[in-house]
């Protein structure tokens, strides 16, 4: 018979087995939380532990030595909206065929957050929403991230320099004064019938705030997180402390003013001790504009500080930088709005002690259509039939036990607003398909391990990769979905 110390000792050693504590061994007891930051406009090249030398991130770089850094992960879309949509419902948007940023959840869409809801989470939203809201602003409530899966909502419509000039909280906007009616006035700084309007140099310093609330909330059980900062999306206005701390101009302070949040959000977790069971991913919607926006000229900015003449840097942010020596999507080619590799290859860290090694590095093609399934995985759940149509589960690969994703033959990416491309990658080739108003510049075949700056276009030259590529396309697009 085991005396009583024996005892105790033999059920800590189960209890300590049980929750997998060693890397690599089995799920842990306690659904893990999940905190996806999203970063919004952000180059593959604008982060230290992806080679920017001007800019210092050492939040984003501590995330990648505790955890995996992946270097041929792709936004669902070279735009915002639709890589919004493709994260958060699995579903590739090029699906859809729709032009622009205006994709829409529509109220009881199953997405991510509705899914692990239903698995026993709470969920919020926070930051930059960009998938649609109720049409009307006076009448509430205002239906948007609440009717999909969200316990919890603090927001901006589309971006820190949307024509609001409102947060969103839930289903209402905040400051709204008492019987006066929400209008924007052309030509009036702030809209009517707010008490609270908002500033853009303190709109990610605002949503952090509420990020950590939120995780502070809720430490007691498990929470998914979707943050969504809009830094350094156009307009590039950091907020004043940040101003002039990089060696990139006025858009490498605003890249370090999200590495500062990332490091509040990261702080949090260590402060309430559940780093050790949640994974936390941090990546972008798309890749970064190379030249600065044109419509920034004339734009008349809502700061709460002028200093360090940011009225006039903004308009020239990304001149400054390249000027400057900082390449925003590195050696890959153009940048936002773009089927090349510049407008959809992303940066992606994944940290989660106990089941990822720690330093590693990841060449997985996939998309971030993939995190649904790989949280399907997590929460040891079925997808359901109806939904995450292009959803693979990455958690094999997070956990070393495969260097690829098994069963997909490529990614299928939306390459551009128009509803003209689409890139069918694969790791080496990649093909840019080219239809509908665009159809007549004809298809690109790339090989991005001889090429990855896709200067030489070869389709005449291996015209069976290019017929393989299409074909798959092809057969992705009538069955509806490319996962089992």
């Amino acid at each position: 018979m085991l005396n009583k110390p024996a005892v105790a000792f033999t059920v800590l050693f189960l209890l300590t087995f049980a929750q997998g504590i060693c890397w690599g061994q089995g799920d842990q007891v306690a659904p893990p939380n999940i905190v996806v930051i999203f970063a919004d406009d952000l180059g593959y090249g604008d982060l230290g532990c992806y080679g920017a030398e001007k800019i210092a991130t050492p939040n984003i770089d501590r995330l990648a030595e505790q955890g995996m850094r992946f270097t041929d992960a792709h936004a669902a879309a070279s735009l915002c909206s639709p890589s919004r949509y493709g994260l958060l419902t699995g579903t590739s948007p090029w699906r859809l065929h729709k032009r622009g940023n205006g994709y829409r959840l529509k109220p009881g869409q199953v997405t991510m957050g509705s899914f692990l809801q239903d698995s026993g989470y709470r969920t919020a939203a926070i930051g930059k929403w960009h998938l649609g809201y109720s049409k009307d602003w006076n009448k509430v409530p205002i239906t948007g991230p609440l009717e999909v899966g969200f316990d919890y909502h603090f927001g901006v419509p589309s971006n820190h320099n949307d024509s609001t000039r409102a947060f969103i909280e839930n289903h209402d906007l905040v400051g709204r004064k008492p019987d006066v009616p929400y209008r924007v006035v052309k030509g009036q700084d702030f809209p009517e019938g707010l008490a609270q309007p908002r500033v853009e140099d303190q709109v990610d310093t605002m949503l952090t705030g509420k990020a950590v609330e939120f995780i502070r909330r809720n430490a007691d059980k498990p929470f998914f997180l979707y943050f969504t900062p809009c830094a350094p999306h156009t307009h590039v206005t950091p907020a004043a402390n940040f101003r002039g701390t990089s060696k990139a101009g006025l858009y490498g302070d605003h890249i370090q003013e999200l590495d500062s949040h990332v490091g509040e959000i990261l702080a949090e977790l260590d402060e309430l001790k559940l780093s050790h069971n949640t994974l936390v991913i941090f990546t972008s919607d798309n890749g970064s504009t190379p030249k600065d926006f044109k419509g920034t000229q004339g734009v008349r900015l809502n700061l709460a500080d002028d200093s360090g003449d940011v009225r006039t840097k903004f308009k020239r942010a990304k001149a400054d930088a390249r000027k400057m020596g900082h390449i925003t999507n590195g050696a890959w080619k153009d940048g936002k709005g773009k089927a090349y590799e510049g407008g959809h290859r992303v940066p992606f860290i994944a940290r989660w002690p106990g089941q990822i090694e720690p330093g590693t590095d990841s060449d997985c093609v996939f998309s971030l259509t993939d995190l649904f399934a790989t949280a399907a995985s997590i929460v040891d759940r079925d997808l359901p039939s109806d939904a995450a149509a292009d959803s693979f589960s990455l958690l094999p690969v997070l956990r070393g036990q495969r260097e690829n994703i098994a069963d997909r033959e490529a990614i299928f990416i939306l390459g551009n607003g128009k509803d003209s491309a689409i890139a069918v990658c694969t790791g080496k080739w990649k093909l840019v398909v080219r239809y509908g108003i665009d159809e007549e510049l004809g298809h690109e075949l790339f090989d991005l391990e001889s090429d990855p700056g896709e200067r030489n276009e070869i389709s005449t030259q291996f015209p069976e990769i290019t017929q393989s590529l299409l074909s798959a396309l092809d057969a992705a697009e009538a069955a509806g979905k490319t996962r089992n």
